[in-house]
């Protein structure tokens, strides 16, 4: 049985909010420009800045997952408002496990976003960042090879022979 007002308290329905504008501050700080301005230089050239790029496509998975943990936790509090003091039906129990679905979505995002706002993070200064770097290089062409492929050349072409020759 969970108690309806563990799910009430200022902790939960206050911090998610804090989440999104504390990274959304430290965005706009590192990049020096508003989130909307940032999306747009994003998407008039992707390939310009990696990082913003990376940056902005998390923010915006972020910003969605923290829109879901709202609904979510909206949806339970009008189940919990019709419920006893004690929660003890399935359908309640699902939106609960919603909401913790929705929380640790959030926070995952949240967590690759810190990540990439981070240039002194794990992984982004040893092997695993070359590998990145160089695949983020790579990936100019075609996935696939859209020409058929050049025969290798053993030796020059020779002329065919002609009769004179042969009699020689």
């Amino acid at each position: 049985m969970v108690n309806p007002e563990n799910f009430l308290s200022d902790e939960i329905v206050d911090g998610p909010d804090d989440v999104v504008g504390v990274l959304t501050e430290q965005i706009e700080a590192r990049f020096g420009m508003d989130m909307e301005q940032l999306t747009a230089a994003v998407a008039a050239a992707p390939a310009v800045h990696a990082d913003a790029t990376d940056v902005v496509k998390w923010h915006g998975l972020l910003t969605a997952s923290q829109a879901a943990l709202d609904r979510a936790e909206d949806d339970l509090l009008a189940a919990l408002e019709t419920q006893p003091s004690e929660v003890d039906d399935d359908p309640t129990m699902d939106l609960a496990h919603r909401v913790n679905a929705a929380v640790a979505a959030r926070d995952g995002r949240a967590q690759v976003v810190r990540w990439l706002l981070d240039p002194d993070a794990p992984a982004k200064k040893d092997l695993a960042a070359e590998r990145l770097a160089r695949l983020r290089g790579a990936c100019k062409g075609p996935a696939v090879q859209t020409s058929a492929p050049r025969p290798p050349s053993a030796s020059p072409a020779t002329a065919p022979r002609t009769r004179r020759a042969a009699q020689r």
